[in-house]
């Protein structure tokens, strides 16, 4: 095995490594992390070879310059991007190789917010509790926990570069700003009143400057309970909608705490988080009622896109 490596020449706006996420510890407090839309995150891993949990580039609304010292083959996925490799423009969505002396260089962002730069082989730095997912808070995984700053060299692969894969079907992103995302009730619906389970399924939402990976803070209504008091802090996962005592609800994101005790009057499908994920401040979020086996029919064809893909890929 020969290693290489990736040099960030300028960071952009937030660069972080993320995998899928730290799993199985959740029960001593450690946070997931990973992507803030682990689909464009797979399906990047999918076309350059690599399995689904292999770590990757989170790039956030201004996107980061790359030098890469080996040949090798990389995809980028999730939101569009304006970029170039050594002056070229590169596609979306599909992989493409890279030589020793290129600058992969992201422009600015035309749709979305996140996108997912997968290398073949992955990125190899040091695994922390069986990932290299970055939390930045409790300053955990990728390269020291933090996120990437001009000078960092990410070991990677050095690898002959496959022959450029066919353009994905990627995720259908945020039109206008705007995005509509199923939800199921949550467990504690019962403790707002009326008039807030309605506001919460026919108002828009904005998404407050205050958010970042841990949560958004949905500016609009308040919405208000039927009873007091709070809960005793119990597990939350990615998608929960917590409303604190003021009213003002905040949708839990990939770096969220493993647990909290705010009400939660509904959740984010499985299948719609990607699409919250390529959400940003200033966008717009409407929420749409959905039963429990609506649900699950969603992930299960979401499911179906990713090995429908991996099919035609092997087929190719």
């Amino acid at each position: 095995m020969t290693l290489g490596s990736l040099e960030i020449v300028k960071p952009g706006l937030l660069t972080s490594i993320q995998d899928l996420g730290r799993f199985g510890h959740q029960a001593l407090g450690v946070p997931v992390a990973g992507p803030m839309d682990a689909f464009s995150l797979r399906l990047a891993n999918q076309l350059v070879g690599n399995d689904a949990d292999a770590a990757t580039l989170e790039v956030t609304l201004i996107g980061p310059e790359v030098l890469f010292d080996a040949e090798t083959t990389v995809a980028i996925v999730g939101a569009v991007f304006e970029g170039t490799c050594d002056g070229r423009a590169i596609p979306m969505g599909a992989s493409f190789a890279v030589h020793p002396g290129q600058r992969l260089k992201f422009g600015r962002v035309v749709q979305g917010a996140r996108a997912y730069l997968a290398i073949a082989g992955g990125i190899l730095t040091e695994a922390v509790l069986g990932s290299r997912a970055t939390h930045l808070v409790s300053q955990m995984g990728g390269l020291t926990g933090r996120a990437l700053s001009p000078g960092d060299r990410l070991p990677v692969l050095a690898r002959p570069a496959a022959r450029p894969s066919r353009k994905a079907f990627g995720l259908t992103l945020p039109t206008g700003g705007r995005a509509r995302l199923r939800v199921v009730p949550g467990p504690q619906d019962d403790w707002f009143d009326a008039d807030a389970l309605k506001a919460l399924t026919t108002v828009s939402f904005r998404i407050s400057p205050r958010s970042n990976r841990m949560g958004y803070r949905l500016e609009g209504p308040p919405l208000a309970r039927a009873r007091e008091g709070e809960l005793i802090s119990e597990p939350v996962g990615m998608g929960a909608i917590q409303v604190p005592g003021a009213g003002e609800p905040i949708l839990l994101m990939a770096d969220r705490q493993t647990a909290g005790g705010y009400p939660k009057i509904a959740h984010v499908i499985s299948a719609d988080l990607p699409l919250a994920g390529q959400l940003a401040p200033g966008d717009f979020v409407e929420f749409i009622l959905c039963t429990r086996q609506e649900a699950i029919a969603a992930l299960i064809a979401r499911e179906r896109q990713l090995l429908r893909y991996a099919v035609m890929k092997d087929a190719s």
